[in-house]
């Protein structure tokens, strides 16, 4: 598990990072996955997430443990002089840098992207930012919460309830980091080409909100506006997993067809003939009362009854699972997603697999998540 042969697209890419939480490690690690060699470069006080539980060791908690494999460590304080000289001969020899340590602190320690890339002309320099450096947010400090907020998405994800409310997942950083990790090899691929490295900006805040408007900027797509925002069927109350007569499942007829095939399943020929849901004009004018009629419907059977019938139709559904339960899904169980590892200090632990296939050069999980300060011999001359 912690060999040093690397596999995957990006096998021989050095990176050095410089990131800590959730946005940036998410991205080094899909990178590291892909074969990219992860230098992970912390302060004396280590990740913040290393303090998660649960934890069976300090400084290994469950979070940290699930962002930061495929990675080394190495501890490095910027502000003292030999270890600002150790990190800045990391970056000589690197091909990507990337940091989510504000700008303005890195220009202070000599880290900044005109000083690094003098040093190393082919150097993509990437911040990962909560603010675009250009606008008046520049400076302000910027999490996931915050960024939900900010961005539209808590008001939205609350309309149904009254008050605005956040997604029970770290969206932002997740988005965020996802858009990293895409942008980098970007880069990456276009130096190819011209030779050179250059600096990329990867805002939170800007990010998300291109994230949450592609569906719900509306009627504000044209000039002057067409309508209100939003998208009317992801927006409506009634869009939600439907109550069985003994759970619930997660049910979507979408086309023509599919809604009259549901409607004769349900002997509903009434529906099945009704203007308002025959065409998607129609149905997108009344997805309230529509979902109304399907809420209804499906309150009139099993759940196993209407799996069974939603298949045979090539209807899309399916049960509505807990975390728990994925550990037991079938097509999880059969694509193996779940692997018992050995961490050489934490014990037996169970990683996600990597969900992107490559016919050719597959990535690989070669190392688990790191001790702090755990790879200290790759600061030596010539490693």
């Amino acid at each position: 598990m912690n060999s040093t042969r690397a596999s995957g697209p990006l096998a021989g890419v050095r990176i050095i990072d410089m990131t800590s939480v959730g946005m940036g490690p998410y991205a080094t690690q899909i990178l590291g996955d892909m074969g990219a060699d992860i230098i992970k470069v912390e302060a004396p006080e280590g990740d913040v997430f290393r303090a998660s539980a649960p934890a069976a060791n300090p400084g290994m908690g469950a979070v940290y443990l699930n962002l930061n494999r495929n990675k080394h460590s190495v501890t490095l304080n910027a502000k003292d002089p030999d270890d600002l000289q150790r990190l800045l001969s990391l970056v000589d020899g690197a091909d990507v840098f990337i940091s989510n340590v504000r700008p303005r602190a890195l220009a202070r320690a000599g880290l900044d992207a005109a000083t690094l890339c003098a040093r190393n002309p082919r150097l993509i320099y990437c911040s990962a930012v909560g603010f675009g450096q250009d606008g008046p947010y520049a400076a302000k400090p910027a999490f996931d919460d915050i960024i939900q907020a900010m961005s539209g998405l808590a008001d939205l994800q609350g309309r149904n309830t009254g008050a605005p409310a956040y997604i029970n997942t770290i969206m932002a950083d997740k988005v965020a980091g996802l858009t990293l990790a895409y942008t980098i090899p970007m880069a990456l691929y276009e130096r190819e080409k011209s030779g050179l490295g250059q600096a990329i900006e990867v805002p939170m805040f800007e990010t998300l909100v291109s994230f949450t408007l592609i569906e719900h900027m509306g009627g504000r797509t044209f000039d002057p506006p067409r309508g209100e925002m939003g998208y009317s069927r992801v927006l409506s109350p009634e869009r939600k997993p439907y109550r069985t007569l003994d759970g619930y499942i997660a049910l979507l007829p979408y086309t023509d067809a599919q809604w009259q095939r549901f409607f004769g399943l349900a002997g509903r020929a009434d529906l099945a003939a009704d203007p308002r849901y025959l065409t998607p004009e129609t149905r997108a004018r009344n997805f309230d009362t529509l979902y109304q009629h399907l809420a209804d419907i499906v309150a009139l059977r099993g759940t196993d009854d209407w799996l069974a019938l939603l298949a045979d139709a090539d209807i899309p559904h399916s049960r509505v699972n807990t975390p728990e339960a994925l550990f037991d899904d079938p097509h999880l169980l059969a694509t193996g997603f779940f692997q018992q590892v050995e961490h050489p200090t934490e014990g037996t632990l169970t990683a996600t697999s990597i969900p992107v296939r490559f016919s050719r050069t597959p990535g690989s999980l070669r190392r688990l998540a790191p001790r702090q300060d755990a790879d200290r011999d790759m600061l030596e001359p010539g490693r």
